[in-house]
Formats: structure tokens, sequence, C-alpha cells
């Protein structure tokens, strides 16, 4: 049976995780997972990099590519020494590289994410894949969010309409009917950890409220609350998808603006923005499912699905290691599940939730070393 490698850098900047996989059918079978944490002085440069235009960013931006690039073929071979594989017994890394902007929408649409494919191939001599989501867009897609193939392929049980959250930097759902006769959708709901990272960062100096400690102090903030959630975005009907380019501390220092309110309150307002934002897309999306599935960090954070949970009270709320794979590596599995299914001249998409014109094979294949062939000069 066939091992993948998949690499995740998220919108939460943290680190990049990386995992080794095997694909028996119906499940996955975790040989090894790590995540490589990003320094203070890569991390700032990186935001810098998101937030930032003008002299200098085409330097700024090939450097951290280059950099981002060493960095992936780093957590490659350790996840290999992880897991007592060699180069060879890999068929391929799929890299999801780190988004420094998306805009799916407008004239000219477009998605960029780095972290060089070419260096990763190069240093592991193990073929990659990579670039997963322009294809998509060039189809007329968001190019976002792409897990919801992997889930449907995972969580999927027939006769049993359900819904996967996954919460990162922003959060996403996808709807399972549990039936083959309706499609797969699924859309980015807004705002996951980003802000609340933002926020305590920016207050207390940490980079995440560790189990939703100091939100679960705060009281919220219903008149910030409903400031926040009458951002268009919430309203806008799918297919949609979006990122730090629109949801960050500048957006919220803008709502902020006049009033004198505790940090922790604001944290508290926070949490519960990404809570309601979320429930209400399911409630008016999927409301014949009767279980949520959480994965990505916010399954984490007790606080956050407590919050959920009071406003889904109907749904049994799980997370992804209910079902055998833990919350914190869903997304890695399935960007080595992409790589897999681009290998094999399989779509990746679903174009019911990126709005794409069809189904199309996503992400461009850079060789491995144990790939290429003597031609003789043909």
């Amino acid at each position: 049976m066939d091992t993948f490698i998949g690499l995740m850098s998220g919108t939460s900047l943290d680190g990049i995780d990386a995992v080794a996989v095997r694909f028996p059918p119906g499940r996955v079978e975790l040989l090894a997972a790590r995540t490589f944490p990003f320094d203070t002085h890569l991390r700032t440069e990186l935001l810098g990099l998101i937030q930032s235009t003008g002299a200098g960013l085409l330097d700024r931006l090939g450097e951290l590519d280059h950099r981002l690039g060493l960095l992936s073929a780093e957590a490659v071979s350790a996840v290999c020494e992880q897991a007592g594989l060699a180069a060879d017994q890999v068929a391929a890394i799929g890299s999801h590289g780190l988004t420094v902007l998306h805009r799916p929408d407008g004239p000219h649409p477009f998605t960029l994410q780095i972290g060089d494919p070419n260096l990763i191939a190069e240093r592991t001599g193990i073929t990659t894949v990579a670039d997963f989501r322009r294809r998509d867009i060039a189809a007329g897609g968001q190019g976002a969010p792409l897990v919801p193939a992997f889930h449907a392929a995972l969580f999927t049980r027939a006769g049993s309409p359900r819904v996967v959250a996954n919460i990162g930097g922003m959060a996403n759902l996808t709807l399972l009917p549990g039936n083959e006769e309706t499609p797969v959708t699924g859309f980015d709901t807004g705002p996951g950890n980003v802000l609340l990272d933002g926020w305590i960062q920016q207050q207390q100096g940490r980079p995440y409220d560790r189990d939703g400690a100091w939100s679960a102090t705060g009281r919220v903030d219903e008149a910030l609350l409903a400031g926040l959630l009458d951002d268009p975005y919430f309203r806008q009907p799918p297919p949609k998808s979006t990122g730090r380019e629109h949801f960050n501390l500048n957006w919220l220092q803008q709502r902020l603006l006049g009033s004198d309110r505790a940090p922790e309150d604001v944290q508290a307002t926070l949490a519960e923005l990404t809570a309601a934002s979320l429930a209400e897309a399911v409630l008016r999306a999927a409301q014949d499912a009767a279980e949520l599935i959480v994965c990505g960090g916010g399954a984490y954070n007790p606080d956050l699905l407590r919050r959920i949970a009071a406003r889904l009270p109907d749904m049994k709320l799980s997370v992804s290691d209910d079902y055998g794979l833990a919350a914190e590596w869903v997304e890695g599995a399935a960007f080595a599940w992409l790589a897999r299914e681009a290998l094999y001249a399989r779509p990746g998409n679903v174009p019911s939730v990126t709005g794409a014109r069809g189904e199309r094979i996503l992400g461009g294949i850079y060789p491995g070393s144990d790939k290429l062939q003597d031609t003789g000069g043909r």
C-alpha cells in the first residue's frame, strides 16, 4: 500500500504540520505526525509579508518562498525518520504551502501559496504535488475549501447526514448529506482562531489562548458581537471563501474604535463570533444533520466547543479523534490524500463546494530524483 506525506501550513501561522499516512479503504492509517513550529522571527516575517506592500516586497516573497521550501523538506525528512521510511518508500508529498494572499473574486481572481515545491522535491528526492488551489480558480471556482473531498471520503456514512467543521485560522464546513443523490457542499464560515490568536498576542504576548482559558473569563459584549456579525461576508451565499486579507486585527480594531472594553470581554466576544457564525451557517445549510464533527486546532479549545454546543443543542458534537484521526492532523492528511488523487489522475475538487465549472485534477507534480529517467538526449 502506497505511503504519502502531507504538509500543511494554515492561516494561524504556527508552523508546518507533517504527516505520513496510508489510505486503507474507508480510513486513514497515521504512521507519524509532527508539527514544526515557526520561530518568532520567521513568523513575524511571514505576517509582515502577508500584511505589507511596497519596496522590497518581491524580494521578501522570493526569500520566504525559498525558506519555507527548505523548512518543508526538513519536515519531510524528520517525519520519514519518525516513521522509519526511506525516500523510495514514499509515493508522493502533498504540500499545501502557506497562503499569503487569497482573492478568488473580482475580474482577475487568484490565490498565492509559498513554500517552493521544487526545493522540496530536490532536497527529499520524493515526488511533490503542490499548488492545489489555482486550477480550481482557473475553472471558475473559489479554490477553497479543498478539504471537503477528503472529509467526504473519510466521514460519509449512508443514511447519516452530518457536518464536518474544520476550525483553523479560518473555519469551514463540509455538509455530508448521507446519500449519493445529494451533492456534498461546503464553504468558509469566517474566522476560526485567527482573531482569537491575534488578540491574545497583542494583549498578552502569548501565541494562542490555550484551552480557551482567557476567553472563558470574559463576558460576551452583545453589541460588539452584533457589529462583528454585521459584516457582509456572513450574509454572502456560498460558494465563498475567505482569509486574513479580510478577517484580521485591523478589521477588529475598526469595530472597536471609540469603545473601552475589557480585553478579556473582547476575547470572549471573539470566541462567540466564531461559534455564532459557524452555528448559524450549520442551521441555515444543514438543518437535517444530526452530528457535527470538529477538526483542526479549534477542536482542542473546550471553551469554543462549549459555545458551539450551546448554539446547536439538538446536534451531537464529536471530534475527528472519535473516528480514528486526531483533529490536529486532518488537514495534513487531506493534502496527502489530494496528492494521491493527483498521481492517480483523479479530481480533487468538489464543484458543488468551490463553484468550479466541473471536477478538476488539482496540483502541479514535481518529480523526485528517483522518477527521472535517461532519455538518451531525446
